[in-house]
């Protein structure tokens, strides 16, 4: 990897030195890679009563149970296990963090741990950001290891309801080789 990073770094030398035009910031925006987003899967996640709970250091801290649901991706598709729940601590400034460990059951019995958490923060006027997510996964060796590594990113959309059950809809992503900047 280091050796990698040396030829990178060459390579931008290089556009600069004979590219005096681009500048330095061009000619690196030209070089760098961007990875692509590779849907891994989208889930319905049934959740059942928030419970608050005493508050911490943190701050507040409310506990969601994950109560089922399923799930769909290019590569996999199955359900999401009931009895885990979603920890979540609310700051005194508008933000909240959100603490999943959902265990996944694929379709042909593989069990995957699909860790999930993110922070939400109200902007100055009051208003929510988007809810975006940092997944990990654990996957027994074999048919779905290539979950083991790499970098993910989860969306997640408002709660809703799923056939009149409390539920949020997330969708998990891999980031995925590069594509040039000019992509």
């Amino acid at each position: 990897m280091a050796l990698r990073a040396e030829a990178a770094l060459s390579l931008l030398e290089t556009a600069v030195l004979f590219v005096p035009k681009l500048g330095a910031l061009t000619a690196a925006r030209a070089l760098l890679a961007i990875p692509k987003l590779e849907l891994v899967y989208e889930e319905p996640v049934t959740l059942g009563p928030s419970q608050a709970s005493a508050e911490t250091p943190e701050g507040k801290r409310n506990i969601v149970p994950i109560t089922g649901g399923t799930f769909e991706g290019p590569r996999l598709r199955g359900k999401v296990m009931p009895g885990e729940w979603d920890w979540q601590p609310a700051s005194p400034g508008g933000c909240f963090t959100i603490h999943a460990d959902p265990m996944i059951q694929t379709n042909d019995g593989a069990i995957i741990d699909a860790g999930n958490v993110g922070k939400q923060c109200k902007s100055s006027d009051g208003r929510q950001g988007a809810l975006l997510t940092t997944p990990t996964f654990e996957a027994p060796k074999g048919k779905y290891d290539w979950l083991n590594g790499g970098a993910y990113v989860g969306a997640l959309d408002e709660v809703t309801s799923l056939n009149g059950t409390p539920a949020v809809r997330a969708r998990f992503y891999r980031a995925e080789g590069a594509a040039s900047a000019g992509q």
